[in-house]
């Protein structure tokens, strides 16, 4: 028996049975949860025409991509001026379909519609069971233009190793000519 490789293998069940081998967020895992982002906004401007199914639609896509159960959030949405910051599930649900008169000014960006969205990463850093994504992400309306707008996520999973949005901050990039 090889005691040092012994004592590796125990101590590394260890680390793993502490820190959940399951919580190690690794680049599959964002970029896997940026799609399924992308898809959900795409998914939700295809229900305009019926508010209840949009409305049913983004409540369960915000359980499953935010980590709303957790807490608060910080959530800095990109067509936001008088209510800019958000911190709950109401403040973002409001800002992707609209219809909150605690936010008058949301018109529902996610009902544009969007046809495709595409992220494209600056950078993504990882430690543990917690990750942040920046770059530029592409959204496609149904004329075919395209609107950039720069991002920074960040994503932490929960005990159950699913992989969720804690931080989501969009900004139109800066235009040195206004």
């Amino acid at each position: 028996m090889n005691f040092k490789k012994d004592h590796q293998s125990k101590l590394v069940k260890q680390i793993f049975k502490l820190r959940g081998k399951n919580n190690i967020i690794t680049r599959k895992d964002i970029l896997k949860a940026q799609e399924a982002w992308g898809n959900a906004i795409v998914k939700i401007g295809k229900l305009k025409a019926d508010r209840e199914s949009y409305e049913k639609i983004t409540d369960k896509l915000l359980d499953k991509l935010y980590a709303f159960k957790n807490g608060e959030i910080l959530f800095k949405p990109t067509r936001a001026a008088a209510i800019q910051f958000r911190t709950n599930k109401e403040g973002a649900m409001s800002y992707f379909i609209g219809g909150n008169d605690n936010f008058p000014e949301d018109k529902g960006f996610a009902l544009q519609p969007w046809t495709n969205i595409r992220f494209e990463n600056a950078a993504i850093l990882f430690e543990r069971n917690i990750a942040a994504a920046m770059g530029n992400y592409y959204f496609i309306d149904i004329n075919n233009r395209e609107m950039k707008v720069e991002y920074t996520f960040g994503y932490i999973k929960n005990k159950e190793g699913e992989l969720k949005i804690n931080l989501h901050h969009s900004s139109i990039p800066f235009n040195p000519s206004t």
